[in-house]
């Protein structure tokens, strides 16, 4: 069965639908923002004030709420979306104004916006016997308040190397399994006349998709709960640090980036992409969200992705996943029972493929299938085997400026001056706020 022609066709016929009724939902951009968690136009009529940070994905969830209005007259859904949104929602939060429905991005953001005890306590909802163990488990590692469940998976990223399959089938070249395989590759792409990767280091936040997929190796276990219990005594000599445990990681950063193209720091993560998408180089070191503007340029485009071969093992690979999308209920919504039937409505399997379809994501419930993508199905046995692990820019506090050291490390090649300075600025943001053994 060709699925992709199915979610195509679903489209197509939810569009039609669209044109045909005025689209049902009320988007309501910024007015209505700060203005208060609910608007009664009816009194038979329950109004839920929908909170969704993804500006890309509007369009997707109009289409759902007008779906879901249809099927329930007594809801009217008013969707909220603003460009800065992690502005927004920390503004009405603090003034006690929390959204009936909630989509948020599962970054360390949310981590701390879940430990203030502002959402919903999930605990023993059905929801969470479909969602895949591994995906609440990043989330879990974020932080949800103490013994809650603050936040659903809906759908997730993967970040790993991006590869033109064409290029690697002309080379006779399969994705590689371990280190020494990859480096193997790109040796090979260069006897061939073909640069391996593009770096694009202008924009110095393009150094964390390698960053963090290296990194999460040295980081699994209890790294980043010891880290915090050592606080302002990470260093050299405690228990565990980045310059005692991150060396390696950076040296095999610094590795690939050595088979970048030349000029490599002055070029953009778009350059990059109309790179890859033009057959230029062979790799890009991205996460799936760069498919999409790909294939904007090269619709034709045959490209895959394998995780950073980087365990001892190849059966230890781990691909590294953010919860793109998250969604929760607010903690003291007037309309609880309304708002839980708009979210089970978002979890019904074909709503949920259709929005992963869209957005280029991997479904986060284990019963919704998968697009046939060969992006997505190239990553699917990773989720399917649980091994995933979360991004760990999301365990360190955004006041260390770790995309500019990470960059200038892959400028200077210093690895222990980069090292040393994470574990300082880590000491410094600990003395601040971080409490030993929180």
């Amino acid at each position: 069965m060709d699925t992709s022609n199915t979610v195509r066709n679903t489209h197509r016929k939810r569009r039609s639908r669209q044109r045909r009724t005025g689209l049902a939902a009320s988007v309501v951009v910024g007015a209505l923002l700060l203005s208060g968690c609910t608007v009664q136009s009816d009194r038979n009529i329950v109004t839920l004030d929908f909170f969704q940070f993804k500006g890309e994905a509007l369009e997707d969830f109009t289409q759902i709420i007008a779906d879901f209005e249809a099927e329930n007259p007594d809801i009217k859904v008013v969707q909220n979306q603003v460009a800065d949104a992690d502005t927004a929602i920390r503004t009405r939060l603090v003034k006690n104004d929390v959204p009936d429905v909630i989509t948020l991005n599962g970054n360390g953001g949310l981590g701390q916006l879940m430990r203030a005890g502002v959402f919903h306590d999930f605990t023993g909802d059905p929801l969470l016997d479909r969602i895949n163990p591994a995906v609440q488990d990043i989330l879990a590692d974020i932080g949800f308040a103490k013994g809650e469940v603050n936040a659903l998976g809906y759908v997730n990223n993967a970040n790993g190397v991006i590869y033109n399959r064409t290029i690697f089938e002309e080379q006779g070249l399969e994705p590689p399994e371990t280190w020494d395989e990859f480096i193997e590759v790109c040796e090979k792409l260069e006897t061939a006349g073909i640069t391996p990767f593009f770096g694009t280091l202008a924009d110095s936040w393009t150094a964390m998709p390698s960053f963090n997929a290296l990194g999460a190796y040295p980081a699994q276990g209890d790294f980043f709960d010891t880290m915090r219990e050592e606080g302002e005594n990470v260093g050299p000599n405690s228990e565990v640090s980045f310059e005692k445990d991150f060396a390696t990681a950076l040296e095999q950063q610094a590795e690939l980036f050595s088979y970048a193209q030349d000029g490599y720091r002055g070029r953009t993560y778009d350059d990059g992409n109309a790179a890859f998408a033009n057959g230029e180089v062979a790799m890009l070191m991205q996460g799936i969200w760069a498919i999409n503007p790909v294939k904007g340029i090269n619709p034709d485009i045959d490209a895959a992705i394998f995780p950073y071969p980087a365990a001892d093992s190849p059966d230890e690979r781990l691909l590294v996943s953010g919860v793109d999308v998250t969604v929760l209920i607010g903690k003291d919504t007037p309309h609880f029972d309304e708002a839980k039937r708009f979210v089970d409505y978002l979890f019904e399997a074909q709503v949920l493929e259709d929005f992963a379809a869209s957005q280029l994501m991997v479904p986060s419930v284990v019963d919704a299938e998968i697009s046939d993508d060969p992006a997505l199905q190239s990553v699917k046995p990773y989720f399917d085997d649980e091994k995933i692990t979360g991004f760990i820019d999301h365990q360190i506090p955004p006041s260390i400026p770790l995309a500019a050291v990470i960059q200038q490390f892959l400028f200077d090649g210093d690895v222990d001056a980069a090292l040393k300075t994470l574990d300082n600025e880590w000491s410094k943001v600990a003395r601040r706020t971080i409490r030993s053994g929180e």
